[in-house]
């Protein structure tokens, strides 16, 4: 295995021990079984989808909170610090790897064979973000059909649901003159959602009840409309993509502007804004950084090595991931700035003066705090609740459709014999049924716990392992050469230094910390029995022991002659590695035989320094 100061030793074209012919045998170096792979009718489809999977939900109700519990406005500096160091190194890492393979993100790894293993556990991680999602979805139609009654159904308290609600468009008398959270006083539009909607049951030790069968449908509705946008293929999702991209922001700015004008939304704002600047020293802080970083960008789940694998050879993807990024950051502080100015007017209305006591967070942010905002609109508040949720809506099935459409390339990839169709078709009816959990009493306990421990962790850890996989297994100055001739300009310092060393630094020692400081899960301040936490670590090993299990497969699969040399096959790129169109992969041996070559005329003319320091220098300051 190479590092970043052996760009010889690795090169799969250089290399008499690797799989891959030399250049002069360029006619046979052509993948087995390529076949030319659909392209987006325009580089801005793809931009237009990367956008509608990475401007989710998690800006619209995981962001703001996720703020105000590590430092109110101190998380920014964090959250932009690792968006910068982390989060726009993996995109742009993932962006490249998909555009310049053209294949799925568990394809990709024959760049490094022994590393299919985090393509697996990512997929997994994948399908477990699969099965919960859409439920979210469903509960955004059932509010967007209670959202035609008149009045809404959660602006006004039932006889049922005790003293203590208040309706949403009234003020509570009692102030802060309670004993506990629960004697709080409550809004009418958070009974409604625990109550009337979800029927939430107080302990999970209760079982899991019976789904709800209005919930179902519009479980079945939102796989319904996921299928008819997948089954098309590529094309089709990136028509959709202008819609799923561009509708919610018209939405999201207009309620931007009504939760802003508010009475009392200038406190929730500042408590928002406010910087705990002690949290910063806080390692929790950073690591949730990180999290909600890989969650709303979405990666390392595969969407975005799947987008850009329907790229053409040569696309500016460098343009779209700068853009992508920078807009997902500025969406979620849009965001924050709505919920909290909102839920400052929800303090201000139950006479609360802590914000924080306002509602629960989770879920019940994006089906609580808007409705709520929403009761209180003085004109037609059923026409902006139908908005509103249509957006919430549009915004949920374009990750939902990214997501699908993932688990249907990596099957078609693997798979050659399958249609698209049956697979979009197997991969809608299994959503669908394994979603049905999540739609019942018991299903944002179970959510919360499959969200934890089988996508939150497993997504976090094996990022490191691809990062690894990619600038160390493979060699940063091999990736580079290979960006380097896909874009036909050099990776810059910021790119390098990123990939080779600060990225995978800090995933390492961040993940080191979040698995030292682990702790029992719990839901809404309860914790979960016992045998809920067994399941959950059951999820959490299934992702994290694909790496393992795969490399030792990989590498005994080898074993030819010694265990060395086995290791050194499986970590060397397989045939199926580079540009799957047979010309420019003749054209990609010779030009990296090239770079090799004048690097080496280089580093025998340069005596200025050890032979070590010039390999460095060469990898991350000079040209080729």
């Amino acid at each position: 295995m190479n590092s970043i100061e052996d760009g010889n030793k690795q090169t799969s074209i250089n290399n008499g021990n690797s799989n891959t012919p030399a250049p002069s045998d360029a006619n046979s170096n052509q993948p087995p079984n390529n076949k030319e792979r659909e392209n987006w009718a325009s580089g801005l489809e793809f931009l237009m989808s990367c956008i509608s999977v990475s401007v989710g939900l998690g800006n619209i109700w995981r962001f703001p909170f996720t703020a105000y519990e590590n430092g109110g406005g101190a998380f920014l500096i964090p959250y932009i610090v690792v968006l910068f160091l982390i989060g726009k190194p993996m995109y742009y890492l993932e962006v490249l790897l998909g555009q310049f393979t053209s294949k799925s993100s568990v394809k990709v790894w024959s760049i490094c064979p022994s590393f299919i293993g985090v393509g697996i556990g990512q997929a997994y991680a994948g399908v477990t973000v699969l099965t919960y999602y859409s439920s979210l979805l469903a509960l955004t139609l059932y509010y967007f059909i209670a959202s035609f009654y008149n009045p809404l159904p959660w602006s006004y308290c039932r006889e049922e649901w005790g003293s203590n609600c208040v309706d949403s468009n009234s003020k509570a008398t009692n102030g802060d003159n309670y004993t506990s959270f629960n004697d709080r006083p409550t809004s009418s539009s958070e009974m409604y959602f625990i109550k009337q909607v979800i029927r939430e049951y107080d302990d999970i030790s209760e079982g899991i009840g019976l789904p709800s069968w209005r919930l179902t449908l519009a479980l079945f509705v939102a796989w319904l409309t996921t299928f008819l946008v997948i089954v098309r293929g590529v094309k089709t999702a990136g028509k959709a993509a202008y819609f799923l991209a561009i509708f919610p922001y018209v939405i999201l700015i207009t309620l931007l502007i009504r939760a802003v004008t508010l009475d009392g939304a200038i406190d929730g704002i500042i408590f928002f804004l406010k910087p705990n600047w002690s949290e910063l020293l806080n390692l929790k802080v950073w690591k949730e950084a990180v999290v909600q970083c890989f969650f709303s960008l979405a990666v390392g789940l595969g969407p975005i090595v799947m987008f850009s694998s329907y790229n053409k050879f040569n696309h500016n993807s460098h343009r779209d991931a700068i853009i992508v990024t920078s807009l997902d950051t500025v969406t979620s502080l849009i965001a924050g700035i709505t919920i909290f100015g909102i839920l400052g007017n929800l303090a201000h209305n139950l006479n609360i003066s802590n914000i924080d006591e306002v509602v629960r967070s989770g879920t019940g942010l994006a089906f609580i705090s808007y409705p709520d905002a929403i009761a209180k609109f003085n004109g037609v508040p059923q026409l902006f609740a139908v908005l509103f949720f249509i957006m919430l809506f549009v915004l949920g099935i374009g990750t939902l459709v990214a997501q699908a459409n993932t688990l249907v390339a990596i099957l078609c990839d693997h798979f050659k014999w399958m249609k698209a169709w049956m697979v979009a078709l197997a991969t809608s009816i299994g959503g669908f049924l394994c979603g049905i959990i999540y739609v019942t009493p018991a299903g944002q306990w179970i959510l919360n716990l499959v969200d934890y421990y089988g996508a939150t962790f497993v997504i976090f850890g094996l990022a490191l392992f691809q990062i690894i996989g990619v600038a160390w297994v493979y060699g940063l100055q091999n990736f580079c050469d290979d960006v380097e001739f896909m874009s036909r300009m050099r990776v810059s310092f910021y790119w390098r230094i990123c990939w080779a060393v600060i990225t995978p630094l800090l995933l390492l020692f961040i993940f080191v910390y979040s698995m030292a400081e682990l702790k029992t899960l719990q839901y809404a301040g309860m914790d979960y029995p016992e045998s809920a936490n067994i399941a959950g670590w059951v999820l959490l090993a299934i992702g994290f022991v694909q790496f393992p299990l795969w490399f030792i497969w990989t590498t005994t699969s080898n074993c030819g002659g010694s265990l060395w040399n086995a290791l050194q096959k499986a970590c060397s790129p397989s045939d199926e590695w580079g540009p799957s169109n047979p010309d420019v992969r003749k054209q990609w041996l010779m030009f990296k035989t090239e770079a090799q070559e004048k690097r080496n005329a280089k580093l025998k003319s340069d005596n200025s320094s050890s032979l070590f320091w010039r390999k460095v220098k060469n990898t991350f300051f000079s040209s080729t």
